[in-house]
């Protein structure tokens, strides 16, 4: 056990009582958390509240791309790919432990191929280009660099012919006639970044709160009633609520006494491969490609493996959605068309996932089509429901601090509220006051080093994973007695299993495994692993050895059937 204090923050609303509040926001995915941080940051008490866990939903499932949008300039989208680069460029500067630069390649299989119908679609036809020729590519990648030029932190794009692109790649298809390079960039921890989302906005206004597994029961004259998860309710009351729950959107309303046809979504699968060869030759780099079918997909190193998507279906059940066998093949299909050098087979993948897109209802039948901007339908008050209900509909990944600051705006107007701040250039978690460079992070991991009594190369693991948050696991770890390696899980040690789940909201053995560390991923889960990190999560929780055999249990069958993994003994 640790000799360290338990410095976890109850975000818990009062059990006994209505508890009032200035906002109540339903759903913590990337959205719901991005606006209750910037409300709580300009002094509003927020409550925030999520069925399952922060940033357990769609945005758990992204192809983890911080981008501006390139292909939404063949739809027309202007407005969306200049506020997706601004906010991409925003990213990289505020949440740098998290999201770093992307190089980008994107083929050209023809020279003027898809020209005239991308003007149709700009003219607002319903059909994409099904090619994109080098010239339409070199037109977009020109645009793209002029609508990335405000707070510019990357090179602008390359072209290049046939040649020195299978120069560079030369497992390409020799079908190829030319080739862009260009920047956008990842997100290496998509779902610990919407946690900090959350801890940021706590640490602004300790008044807020932030609950998560807890279920919005309904509302009664104004008053919303919730179910924490060890089956205790409290009520809570706000002048203003957002419904941010996502592909739920529409359920939520349902709850709160408003049927609605808001949510049309999409779904997007991906999968990852455990393919060296691939990883090599792709050298840091993301193919951004068209398949034989003309739909975009891409692929690129994700933390040692080759993360491989998107597909684009329309689908409306979030709560069982998962990669089928069609999306497998199709991945696999374009791969082997696109790279005919290399073998691609099922035995490869090692972990798959899925989740909804929440776009706006369409009657569009390309779902590529349907916009990905955001919007903010409101429903005013009505005689059983004396509180308007702002949904947040749409929305991307890389867009959600400026469409929080829209919501925001909005929530502070309505309540007669002035902005304090903004979050433009407010660093996220832990990327405040991160070491930007070779001689700040040397000096950052010695000074740590030095306080903890731990290893440097131990130091520079945690802050490659926490950021600065780092600091106070080495303090944990310095605590800890008998702290160790876990076997396989890739210099991941007991203490710090017991730090995230003292510290870190864990409700679920999931949450620390598939959210607040990306352990799921990057490592290869044995059966006798997940049954250590089991009994240390139990010895922080307080869970009964029943209550840890659950927990096994559940993970282990989430990981195998929704994640595709093989878990070894």
């Amino acid at each position: 056990m640790s000799n360290a204090p338990d410095k976890k923050t109850q975000h818990s609303a009062n059990s006994d009582a209505v508890e009032d509040f200035d906002v109540i926001i339903l759903g913590a995915g990337v959205n719901g958390a991005g606006l209750f941080r910037d409300l709580s940051m300009n002094g509003l008490r927020c409550l925030l509240v999520d069925r399952f866990d922060f940033g357990s939903g769609t945005s758990a499932a992204p192809s983890r791309l911080i981008h501006g949008g390139i292909k939404y300039l063949e739809t027309g989208e202007l407005r969306l790919v200049a506020q997706s680069t601004l906010e991409r460029n925003l990213l990289l500067r505020n949440a740098p432990h998290c999201v770093e630069p992307l190089q980008t390649f994107i083929p050209a299989f023809s020279w003027i191929k898809g020209a005239w119908a991308a003007l149709r679609t700009l003219a607002g036809s319903t059909t994409a280009p099904r090619s994109r020729g080098a010239l339409l590519i070199k037109i977009g990648l020109m645009m793209y660099d002029f609508y990335g030029a405000r707070r510019q932190v990357m090179p602008r794009h390359r072209f290049m012919g046939r040649d020195k692109a299978l120069e560079m790649l030369p497992q390409l298809t020799p079908r190829i006639v030319a080739g862009g390079l260009y920047y956008d960039a990842k997100v290496l921890r998509p779902e610990r970044l919407v946690y900090e989302l959350v801890t940021d906005g706590i640490e602004a206004n300790p008044r807020s709160h932030a609950h998560n597994h807890t279920e919005l029961l309904g509302q009664d004259e104004g008053t919303l009633r919730f179910r924490k998860p060890d089956g205790a309710t409290f009520e809570a009351t706000a002048p203003l609520i957002f419904n941010a729950a996502g592909p739920w959107i529409d359920r939520v309303n349902t709850v709160l006494g408003s049927e609605t046809r808001m949510i049309g979504g999409t779904k997007g699968s991906h999968i990852l491969l455990d393919h060296p060869d691939l990883v090599k030759s792709l050298d840091g780099r993301m193919i951004y490609f068209e398949a034989d079918d003309g739909r975009i997909c891409l692929v690129f190193e994700y933390l040692g493996l080759a993360l491989v998507g998107s597909t684009d279906i329309k689908a409306s059940d979030p709560e069982n959605v998962r990669c089928e066998d069609d999306e497998v093949d199709y991945f696999l299909a374009s791969l082997r068309s696109l790279l005919p050098g290399f073998r691609f087979d099922r035995n490869q993948i090692v972990y798959t996932y899925s989740g909804i897109r929440p776009l706006p209802a369409s009657d569009i039948d390309q779902p590529g089509l349907i916009s990905r901007d955001h919007s903010m339908p409101v429903l005013e008050p009505t005689a059983s429901r004396p509180f308007p209900v702002i949904s947040l509909v749409g929305g991307k990944w890389t867009t959600f601090r400026g469409f929080a600051e829209e919501a925001a705006d909005l929530a502070l107007k309505r309540l007669g509220r002035t902005r304090r701040m903004s979050t433009e250039a407010a660093p996220i978690g832990g990327g405040r006051h991160y070491p930007m460079d070779d001689r700040a992070r040397n000096a950052w991991i010695a000074r740590v080093a030095a306080q903890s009594g731990l290893p440097q190369r131990r130091v520079a693991d945690l802050l490659a994973r926490y950021g600065t948050t780092a600091e106070s696991a080495a303090t944990h770890l310095a605590a800890y007695d008998a702290d160790r390696p876990i076997e396989g899980c890739a210099d991941y040690s007991t203490g710090e299993f017991d730090w995230l789940a003292r510290n870190e909201d864990v409700v679920h053995l999931e949450d620390l495994v598939m959210r607040r560390t990306t352990l799921a991923i990057e490592n290869k889960l044995t059966l006798r692993a997940i049954a250590e990190i089991a009994k240390i999560t139990g010895e922080a929780l307080g869970w009964s050895q029943e209550r840890v055999s659950a927990e096994m249990a559940s993970l282990e069958t989430r990981l195998l059937t929704t994640q595709g993994m093989r878990i070894g003994a």
